[in-house]
């Protein structure tokens, strides 16, 4: 294909949507160093984005094709990883990290990246998973990473590894009623999931039905979905940057973990209503441009990584926003290309740069003809 040919074919919305994302990170980001003595993460976080660029402008470039024959060997290889990081210091509670010196890196997020390669590599031309008794084989490599790192604990990166499956199996063609029978059977296993978490896991749920309206702020982990809402009140119509501050009082705004997990809360105080209707907007565009670049490739293995990523990132989406507003318990999940941390934002960029790949190249194999299957 030549140049021109793939110039013309650049999602440039995809772009433009992912640019408007990182500006409003970086502007809430920039928020909670104001509203925090003594943080200065807003200058590294420009410093991760300008590293993500060639990160996303490579993973574009390398024709995805190249990724498939290795994809079971970068999965395996990420599996040690989430046992090494058991080794290592715990923060905050949890063993997730792995210190390298100028940088910390989450396997999880390798992980993820890696599972949707190498489950679109062993979907793209099979046709068993058609058959309720094919569908054991893509949970049980599923519940490998996510028992890992359930196991760090780390509760909201091992959710996001139920929806992708469930995405890519149904792309790829496996019957919808069977999917909804493991559904059916996922929910009988519940309280057995239940006594399986520990204390902390089970108190961020039990906080999210244990919610009240006005009053002091409770303590535990009601404390941060308490702040969180207050502080996307606090923000009004119009944000603190047009308004200024609502209150005076400074423990009004004061939010655990602003950075990362409440990076939405803090877009929303500064820019208000407006700026998270935007964010919303954005990630809405972002997701729709990313289904049409898998509708429009008929080549399997590509269509199935474009969805497989679409879903990553929808759910990461979803889970972030839901928690924030009280919807969803909290997980300690970031927000795709906003919150603080360059793990996640080199992650995403990589997972966005292998969805441009496939926009960029959407031709056939010379293979079967994938996605059509006798009833």
């Amino acid at each position: 294909m030549s140049p021109d040919s793939l110039w013309k074919r650049v999602p440039w919305t995809l772009l433009i949507c992912t640019t408007g994302l990182v500006l409003l990170g970086l502007s809430g980001i920039a928020r909670a160093d104001e509203l925090s003595t003594g943080t200065d993460r807003f200058p590294r976080q420009v410093l991760w984005a300008t590293l993500a660029v060639p990160l996303l402008v490579v993973a574009a470039a390398v024709p995805y094709r190249s990724f498939k024959p290795s994809s079971y060997l970068l999965f395996a290889a990420t599996l040690p990883l989430l046992i090494v990081v058991f080794f290592m210091p715990p923060r905050n509670g949890a063993r997730s990290w792995i210190p390298l010196g100028f940088f910390d890196l989450q396997p999880s997020e390798l992980a993820k990246l890696a599972f949707i390669l190498a489950l679109a590599h062993y979907l793209m031309y099979r046709d068993h998973y058609r058959r309720l008794p094919g569908l054991i084989p893509p949970f049980l490599v599923t519940l490998v990473p996510l028992a890992l790192i359930l196991k760090e604990p780390d509760l909201g990166s091992a959710m996001l590894f139920i929806p992708v499956l469930f995405a890519m199996l149904f792309a790829a063609g496996a019957r919808l009623r069977h999917l909804t029978l493991v559904v059916a059977l996922g929910i009988a296993m519940l309280p057995v999931f239940w006594l399986g978490m520990n204390a902390e896991q089970k108190s961020r749920i039990t906080s999210l039905f244990a919610q009240t309206e006005g009053g002091p702020a409770p303590r535990g982990d009601g404390y941060h979905q308490h702040q969180s809402k207050l502080m996307l009140a606090l923000g009004g119509a119009w944000g603190s940057e047009v308004a200024g501050m609502a209150v005076d009082d400074p423990g009004a705004y004061h939010l655990p973990a602003g950075q990362t997990d409440f990076v939405f809360c803090l877009v929303g105080e500064r820019w208000g209503l407006g700026g998270c209707l935007l964010t919303l907007l954005l990630y809405a565009v972002l997701f729709a441009r990313g289904l049409a670049i898998a509708a429009a490739t008929r080549e399997p293995f590509g269509r199935l990584v474009a969805v497989g990523i679409v879903a990553l990132l929808a759910s990461q989406t979803v889970i972030n926003t839901g928690m924030t507003v009280g919807l969803m318990p909290i997980t300690g999940i970031t927000l795709p290309l906003m919150s603080y941390g360059g793990s996640s934002l080199l992650s995403t960029a990589v997972a966005l740069g292998l969805l441009i790949n496939v926009g960029l190249r959407p031709g056939y194999e010379v293979t079967p003809d994938p996605f059509r299957f006798a009833d």
